[in-house]
């Protein structure tokens, strides 16, 4: 269970999207993808989310964060929300973020 988590949580583009959902109310609306991608430095496109940006997300992250129950994500709707396992990888998430610092100070990449 803890290596599953690890593996989830090894991309920083994984840890970012997971990040931006925990500072959201769990009964929010859910948050469109798009915003995942701004948030991970890519620019939304009007071109059908073509970027590589993109690309990654829909068609690696989101759908490993989904298989594991951490997100649920509307395809269609381009949506994304907290899934039903949410919770059980907030708590090592958190470690990490706290972390970051020292992690980062000894070239463990992000």
């Amino acid at each position: 269970m803890l290596d599953t988590k690890l593996s989830v949580l090894a991309n920083g583009h994984r840890r970012r999207l997971l990040n931006i959902l925990a500072q959201t109310n769990p009964s929010d609306e859910p948050i469109p993808t798009s915003r995942a991608v701004q948030a991970d430095g890519g620019t939304p496109s009007a071109d059908g989310g073509k970027h590589p940006e993109s690309i990654k997300l829909y068609h690696v992250h989101l759908p490993k964060l989904a298989d594991h129950g951490y997100v649920d994500w509307n395809q269609e709707a381009r949506t994304v929300a907290r899934g039903p396992q949410f919770e059980n990888i907030v708590p090592l998430l958190t470690a990490l973020n706290e972390m970051q610092d020292v992690l980062s100070e000894d070239g463990v990449p992000d």
